[in-house]
């Protein structure tokens, strides 16, 4: 069988060129990052609304994040010796302590978008071995991370995520450019390639760029292969595991979801959102949620006296199976989901697909 190519990035290597992309609130912790890390993938632990998990561990929200992080961490370490990453949103109002928390817990790698991740790199001490992936959803937003980090510290990223308009949760894209090809996955990929390319020709770096958004079958990880990817980066194919994080109910809202329940919503942070309707988004949309009060101040850009009901409070119930009062962010390919797998099946289809999709492209050229 025709094997894919690991993914480099730097001295750390993924034997299969899959990223599994950190979902908050809980949903990708240590159950499923080192699941998916043993598989020889990289797993991600998502930062996100740890401090509500982990309450018992802090005095504060603050506190009990930091605990939190550290306790995911060492977890997964105790599971796998494969790759695990962390992800850290540059909008989280405890972004540095958790980008801090990260590094001094030694994982291998930090995602980072929700934002430019400018500062980022300042964080790092002489002696730390924790890669920077800065996520972006653009060419442009490629190289002006390579540039500040270049001119101000002297390092440039491991590696760069771009994600396109198919992923779920919040999007760094208009509401009109979701459906302009333009914006496509396949339009940006190569864009983004292109602006890493002279830095890496001028600093004698390579710089993988991994692809992300509605990236769901071992075809799909073949297309963006041969655009120049260096890997893929999947987040909802995983949501459907036995080792995924979350509650069962959770699962079984992609389960259960058509493909017309993928909706995109506004989100208390002021961007749009992909996610599966329900009947707590249907209240929301008829305007029968508002929030009493704020009571972790966990993103910078919250519009806490217009929202409707606070974001962190609804993805921690959906966590853990609580619909009602909650609802589950999912990419554009959620509904494909139709039966709970383990994370070694998913690997396995992902590897035969990817086989099949190189042997009949070579068949057609014969």
């Amino acid at each position: 069988m025709e094997k894919m190519n690991p993914l480099r990035i730097g001295n750390l290597i993924a034997l299969v060129p899959v990223v599994q992309g950190g979902m908050g609130v809980g949903i990708s912790l240590s159950g499923l990052a080192s699941a998916v890390a043993n598989e020889g993938g990289i797993g991600v632990i998502s930062s996100a609304g740890l401090g509500l998990l982990y309450k018992h561990l802090g005095v504060d929200y603050i506190s009990a994040s930091i605990e939190g992080l550290r306790e995911e961490i060492r977890i997964a370490r105790e599971k796998t010796k494969g790759v695990i990453g962390v992800n850290v949103m540059v909008a989280m109002s405890n972004y540095a302590d958790m980008v801090k928390t990260a590094i001094a817990s030694k994982a291998d790698v930090i995602f980072s978008g929700a934002g430019l991740p400018l500062d980022l790199t300042g964080f790092l001490k002489r002696d730390s071995k924790t890669k920077l992936v800065p996520i972006v959803s653009s060419g442009r937003a490629a190289k002006i991370i390579c540039q500040k980090w270049q001119n101000e510290y002297q390092y440039l990223p491991d590696a760069i995520v771009v994600e396109g308009p198919k992923v779920g949760g919040h999007l760094g894209f208009k509401e009109t450019q979701l459906s302009d090809e333009n914006y496509s996955l396949e339009q940006i990929v190569p864009q983004v390639i292109t602006s890493v390319k002279e830095f890496e020709d001028k600093y004698k770096k390579q710089i993988p760029v991994i692809a992300a958004g509605g990236i769901y079958t071992g075809a799909d990880i073949k297309n963006m292969l041969a655009l120049g990817a260096s890997g893929v980066q999947m987040g909802t194919r995983f949501v459907t595991t036995y080792e995924c994080d979350a509650a069962e109910a959770f699962k079984n809202t992609y389960i259960n979801a058509q493909k017309g329940d993928v909706v995109i919503i506004q989100s208390p942070v002021g961007m749009p959102g992909r996610a599966i309707s329900n009947e707590f988004l249907e209240r929301v949309k008829k305007g029968l949620k508002q929030p009493i009060r704020c009571p972790f101040k966990c993103i910078k850009t919250c519009e806490v006296s217009s929202s409707p009901y606070c974001i962190i409070t609804a993805l921690y119930n959906a966590f853990k199976g609580n619909l009602k009062n909650g609802y589950a962010f999912a990419g554009a390919n959620a509904y494909l989901a139709n039966k709970l797998v383990s994370v070694k099946e998913i690997f396995d289809e992902l590897k035969e697909q990817y086989a099949k999709t190189l042997k009949s492209v070579s068949e057609r050229y014969e």
